[in-house]
């Protein structure tokens, strides 16, 4: 793998991690924004803390992974390409497209993760 292509892996790796855990932290203080597109999209507020406990299992494995254990980092991103496949046919299942671009880029970001750890972890 090119250093320019390894680099910027790393680089997506890094801003998932980022964005989701300011997701992490939104869905644990109940933004309004969090509160208010979960309802637009038929999740109940009282799975927020589930999706936060679960997208925060993703960031801790990603930082995880780039500490040492690759595999670990692989299985996380995994992970968050599923989660936000989901929210995304969520939002399509919905008909909510005005906001769709933001679970779109979190999905672009996961799979740049996984891209990150499928090149490194072999």
């Amino acid at each position: 793998m090119s250093a320019v292509l390894a680099t910027g892996l790393l680089v997506a790796t890094l801003l998932c991690i980022a964005a989701n855990t300011f997701e992490v932290v939104a869905k644990a203080v109940s933004a309004k924004f969090v509160v208010r597109n979960s309802a637009e999209v038929g999740v109940g507020r009282e799975w927020i803390r589930y999706l936060a406990v679960a997208e925060a299992a993703g960031v801790a494995g990603l930082v995880l992974g780039l500490l040492g254990p690759r595999l670990i980092g692989l299985a996380a991103a995994v992970g968050l390409v599923l989660y936000f496949i989901a929210a995304v046919v969520t939002h399509i299942r919905a008909r909510v497209f005005h906001n769709i671009a933001f679970p779109v880029a979190f999905l672009l970001l996961a799979a740049a993760a996984l891209g990150h750890f499928a090149w490194s972890a072999g």
